[in-house]
């Protein structure tokens, strides 16, 4: 494997500004998960009984067989436990994320989500496992979920998440061109893009963590106070990176079996009742998100290194070690992926290419370097990128006295080397390569050569950031 689909990268250390409406420095987006009916039951067509996220922890599938206490717990949600939440959260923007037989099968309960105004994205067709499906099956699932959808609601979803995904989930979402937004990833806590083919798709991420199904998994709540300190201690730790300037979304992932049950939706009305206290919260349904990251964050479609055939990676990036591109042929054959895509990740994979390389190698690339406002700058013969480099440190403007003291020393120092003093001018001014010019003329050759080195690697760096994010 050359090419890592998978990215480690994501908005580095200086994410984008959101810009929540009304300058709001959290985002909270409600999500209740509405499965009841649509889960594994071989009345539904399916091999066995449900196994998953209950009051029945370490359930087993039954093959065959109807599991009464099973099918009780999930009926509880629908009967009970959504119109209990309903009732708390009616006055606020919410995403249901609805299994489409699920829906079908719950007349009033769709009726109270629309006179809510929540929004109601699509949860798939049925709430089972999605892995070991062919893709032509999980493609024809996404369409019926649609049209299923369509047929219950009234309206299309612009929202997918199918949650028990496969590798081919977002890719075949995506691949409808129906959704303004997919949210089966956890990766992240802004709203970013991919590109899948010719489409643009914005993914929402979701949660897992600020998530009632902690109630139903091994290691997860056992106590109502463990849901509401888990919840208020995420909102307090993003409200207050909002407030320093890196404002972000906290999702919150309900389902009516599990907080719709009395004493665990206490803890979720404490949480409730500890975000609003803050006038600064943008509470939003997951649609309004994605449509104002779509009008505030547009994707712009940029050519990728990782992505590039060989000769126009070559080609690209073949001189950013001085008329050595061999560098880059060599950084082309490692496993680059979207962390490569920008200056700092590309710089990695070129370097790691050059330090590999043997000294010889190496010398030549510091050769190839011409001398610092030489003969060859004089003459206008310099590459495109060291000329505006020694310009930005005003070596293109010495005087004759400075003229001969750089003639001096590069040629004392190439005799004592045997290559020419390589310096990055665009962290210095004249006066500080004059002094390192004169400081290290007198270095032993083994300790300069690494130092070139070095310069080489960041010269690099500068030149990638004049050209990648």
């Amino acid at each position: 494997m050359t090419r890592y689909p998978r990215d480690l990268q994501g908005y580095g250390p200086t994410p984008p500004d959101p810009q929540w409406p009304n300058g709001a420095k959290i985002a909270v987006q409600i999500v209740l998960n509405y499965e009841e009916g649509g889960e594994n039951n071989i009345l539904h067509g399916d091999a066995a009984s449900e196994a998953f996220l209950s009051e029945i922890l370490g359930a087993a599938a039954w093959p065959g067989q109807r599991h009464a206490n099973m099918e009780s717990i999930y009926e509880y949600g629908a009967r009970a436990g959504f119109w209990r939440l309903h009732r708390m959260l009616r006055d606020l923007p919410v995403t249901v994320y609805g299994v489409a037989t699920a829906l079908a099968r719950s007349p009033a309960q769709v009726d109270a989500m629309r006179d809510a105004g929540w929004e109601i994205a699509s949860h798939g067709l049925k709430w089972i496992e999605h892995k070991d499906m062919a893709e032509n099956d999980e493609r024809t699932a996404i369409a019926e979920a649609i049209r299923l959808h369509i047929e219950v609601v009234g309206t299309p979803p612009r929202g997918f998440y199918c949650g028990r995904s496969s590798k081919n989930t977002i890719r075949l979402a995506t691949g409808t061109g129906a959704f303004a937004y997919v949210a089966d990833s956890y990766a992240d806590d802004l709203p970013y893009w991919i590109e899948v083919g010719d489409r643009d798709q914005l993914i929402v991420p979701y949660t897992l963590d600020c998530n009632d199904m902690r109630f139903a998994t091994p290691q997860g709540f056992n106590a109502p106070e463990q849901f509401f300190d888990y919840l208020r201690a995420t909102f307090d730790t993003l409200h207050a990176e909002g407030v320093a300037g890196a404002p972000k979304m906290m999702s919150v992932g309900l389902h009516c079996r599990l907080v719709g049950r009395p004493g665990r939706a206490e803890a979720l009305q404490r949480f409730l009742d500890h975000a609003r206290t803050r006038g600064d919260v943008w509470f939003a349904t997951r649609e309004q998100i994605a449509d104002h990251w779509a009008a505030t964050h547009p994707h712009t479609r940029r050519e990728n290194p990782s992505q590039m055939d060989r000769d126009s990676f070559v080609a690209r990036f073949g001189g950013i070690f001085e008329h050595s591109p061999w560098v880059a042929e060599r950084a082309f054959d490692l496993e680059l992926g979207p962390a490569h895509d920008t200056a700092v990740g590309l710089h990695s994979a070129l370097c790691r290419a050059f330090r590999c390389a043997s000294e010889d190698d190496r010398l030549g690339v510091l050769t190839a370097h011409p001398d610092l406002a030489g003969k060859l700058a004089a003459a206008r013969r310099l590459t495109e990128e060291s000329t505006s480099e020694q310009a930005s440190a005003g070596l293109d403007a010495l005087t004759d006295d400075e003229r001969a003291i750089f003639t001096r020393l590069n040629t004392e120092y190439v005799a004592r080397h045997g290559f020419p003093f390589i310096i990055a001018v665009r962290d210095h001014d004249k006066s500080s390569i004059l002094a390192a010019f004169q400081s290290r003329v007198a270095h032993d050759r083994a300790r300069e050569f690494d130092e070139a080195c070095q310069q080489v690697e960041r010269i690099a760096l500068h030149r990638l950031k004049a050209i990648l994010p």
